[in-house]
């Protein structure tokens, strides 16, 4: 007679622990989504142009405002600690480095999706919700298009926007920022 599995789930000091006792190498890309430790998806090269490009979008609308971090670490809740691929804070964020930036932290969360939009629709974006973040873009590369979820409801979203090429998009943060999808899609 077969055993059962049964799955041990993490919470965010432990996995902080295995980190700090060699349990991964500097190399590994791995996040904790809902206590499981995940391997990343690898960056190809039409992710990293993406996530370029809207870092500097960002950082050229921010006028000395919000700081853009890239592919760096947030504790959503006790046992989630994902890496978007951008979060922008406030300005006033402190950089001390004496805590971990937060889902409170968070004015935008984006996610930039090739082979990783079901992890990211499915796993990742409800775990958004529940933590509360106002605004998540999801940057569908396969679909060329970016997905825009506002209102958070428990494990969902409850607005959800699709914007095409030809069509704008202004975050909630900073509403007087009007961004091209075309500009945030890159080249045909």
């Amino acid at each position: 007679m077969a055993m059962p599995l049964t799955h041990r789930r993490f919470t965010v000091d432990e996995y902080h622990r295995m980190a700090d006792v060699g349990v991964f190498q500097e190399d590994d890309r791995v996040e904790l989504l809902d206590g499981e430790i995940v391997e990343m998806t690898p960056l190809g090269s039409r992710h990293v142009a993406c996530v370029v490009r809207l870092t500097d979008l960002l950082s050229r609308h921010a006028g000395g405002g919000p700081l853009v971090s890239v592919q760096n670490p947030l504790v959503l809740a006790d046992r989630s600690e994902p890496q978007p691929d951008l979060v922008v804070l406030p300005g006033r964020t402190d950089l001390s480095g004496a805590r971990p930036f937060g889902a409170a932290d968070a004015l935008l969360v984006i996610e930039v999706s090739d082979p990783s939009l079901a992890r990211d629709r499915d796993v990742k974006l409800p775990l958004y919700a529940r933590a509360r973040i106002a605004e998540v873009w999801l940057v569908n590369l396969p679909a060329d298009r970016v997905e825009v979820y506002r209102d958070p409801q428990e494990d969902r979203y409850a607005t959800i926007r699709l914007v095409s090429r030809g069509d704008t998009l202004s975050p909630l943060y900073q509403p007087t920022v009007t961004l091209a999808a075309s500009e945030v899609l890159g080249p045909v």
